[in-house]
């Protein structure tokens, strides 16, 4: 059984690895999941990785890949090698690009990395999915087909708002994995996420983790806002229907 404080997982957005250390050992044993993204990983690179890894801590390497299938299966393959739990790909990419990406994600353990479809980001809305990409669907209705492919590809989820998060598990089954950002706790700024929800709204709603970055990282007391999101997520686990 998962040990409910992995349902937490913390972005570590800054752009320094001695940044990222610090709030790692101020956050201590209360968080277990981290998320690297591009702007960590660019800067860091896989000694982030390996220090989280040698902590006991999980990885979310958030890359969200998207390019030709054989380029994003390899560069699966080489961050599978350093251990990460979970990382993204764009389910833009199409069902091949997933399909032989998620072929290569294994762990050298034999384990196999949960790989996650990106479907539409948090920051983007309906006026977007119409006037940019000249897609003449429901934003709701374009997640739940994108999930779908994700699917059908074989890959473990996707991370999608917490608002598709039911209608994807109706979809697509219990056990596929969806994974939310864009979560900001009662009375913090949405900021840059057009889709968002607190973090107990989230678990109801059936997230199997939730994302949280400046509400923690930018706190006065990054151990104290943890605990408190941590303490919603029981919440909104005692309150699931």
């Amino acid at each position: 059984m998962m040990d409910e404080r992995e349902r937490l997982i913390v972005a570590l957005d800054v752009p320094s690895f001695e940044e990222a250390e610090k709030i790692v050992k101020t956050l201590g044993d209360e968080v277990i999941f981290y998320k690297v993204g591009l702007q960590l990983y660019t800067s860091a690179g896989p000694q982030v990785i390996k220090y989280l890894k040698e902590l006991g801590k999980k990885v979310f390497l958030d890359l969200k890949l998207h390019d030709i299938p054989n380029t994003v299966a390899e560069t699966v393959s080489v961050a599978s090698s350093y251990n990460v739990d979970m990382m993204t790909i764009h389910t833009f990419g199409g069902f091949e690009m997933m399909e032989v990406a998620q072929k290569r994600a294994w762990k050298p353990d034999g384990n196999q990395v949960i790989l996650l479809g990106v479907t539409i980001l948090t920051s983007l809305d309906q006026a977007f999915l119409n006037d940019f990409l000249g897609v003449d669907r429901n934003l709701k209705d374009e997640i739940l087909q994108l999930a779908s492919l994700a699917k059908s590809a074989g890959l473990s989820g996707v991370v999608a708002s917490p608002n598709e998060v039911r209608d994807i598990k109706l979809q697509c089954g219990e056990e596929f994995i969806v994974v939310t950002p864009g979560i900001r706790p009662e009375g913090y700024d949405s900021m840059d996420h057009a889709r968002s929800a607190s973090p107990k709204e989230a678990i109801i709603m059936g997230a199997d983790y939730i994302v949280v970055g400046r509400p923690i990282v930018q706190s006065d007391d990054p151990l104290k806002s943890a605990r408190e999101i941590q303490e919603k997520i029981r919440n909104g686990l005692s309150q699931r229907p």
